[in-house]
């Protein structure tokens, strides 16, 4: 009867309620008779005592089966997206632009993990030139986000896009109107034509644009690379990372 009880016990814990990534995983359906819960308790209590691991254990599992779920889900809806996701104005498609594997950008212009990203994206497309990048900034991250951003695409209507990018993730200096206009005139920019085209319609359609594609497939955060659609890869990446994704892309 013991030892049936702490299997029983055992399937509980890996069963009970833990909020995980915002969803509570609910508790197994069965029922028990009070002395069965009882003794459930004391051994679940002396198993913890003689081996912390096992809740610990428990709760990795749980852990792992959620982010399988979550990333099966996202996987879902990119697929479901593709066509949108990896559509783009010429301007924010890098490497190669009729290359095999699509490659999706979600980055933020003040978001420092995708500052730190930059050279690593650029080694990546230098390793494989078959790669087509394709850019989606979205402003997450507050005014300052959105002020670069909407500079960012009002640029590209002078065919700088690229230009301010770099200037304006590069830049330490606190984010102003004067200092993009001081940006602008080191890239040899309007700064004027860009001044109004920060408010024109078409960068605010670019912009709620990338914005709905990325809360299309859940966009958590920034920088967030999707690999084809085999995996959606958030936060800074190791290349040897980036490849093993690329890699799992090209398979899928």
């Amino acid at each position: 009867m013991r030892h049936h009880l702490l299997a029983t016990a055992c399937a509980v814990v890996a069963g009970m309620a833990f909020f995980v990534g915002g969803q509570a995983l609910a508790a197994p359906a069965e029922s028990f008779t009070p002395a069965q819960r009882a003794e459930i308790v004391g051994i679940m209590r002396e198993a913890l005592q003689n081996d912390p691991t096992i809740l610990t254990d428990a709760i990795r599992s749980i852990r792992e089966k959620a982010e399988e779920q979550k990333q099966d889900s996202t996987l879902a809806a990119v697929r479901a997206h593709q066509s949108e996701l990896q559509s783009a104005p010429a301007f924010a498609i890098r490497g190669n632009p009729h290359g095999k594997i699509t490659v999706v950008e979600f980055y933020d212009p003040r978001c420092s993990y995708c500052r730190s990203m930059m050279g690593e994206v650029d080694s990546f497309l230098n390793r494989h030139p078959d790669v087509r990048l394709v850019e989606k900034v979205v402003p997450v991250l507050g005014n300052n986000s959105v002020l670069d951003t909407r500079a960012i695409f009002a640029a590209s209507m002078q065919g700088k896009y690229e230009a301010m990018r770099k200037a304006l993730m590069e830049d330490t200096t606190k984010p102003s109107m004067e200092r993009i206009t001081e940006l602008a005139q080191a890239n040899g920019i309007d700064a004027k034509k860009l001044a109004a085209d920060m408010n024109s319609p078409q960068t605010i359609t670019l912009i709620n644009t990338n914005l709905d594609q990325g809360r299309s497939v859940g966009l958590d955060g920034t920088p967030t690379f999707i690999f084809g659609t085999a995996a959606v890869a958030p936060g800074a990446l190791e290349p040897d990372q980036m490849d093993a994704f690329l890699d799992r892309a090209r398979k899928a």
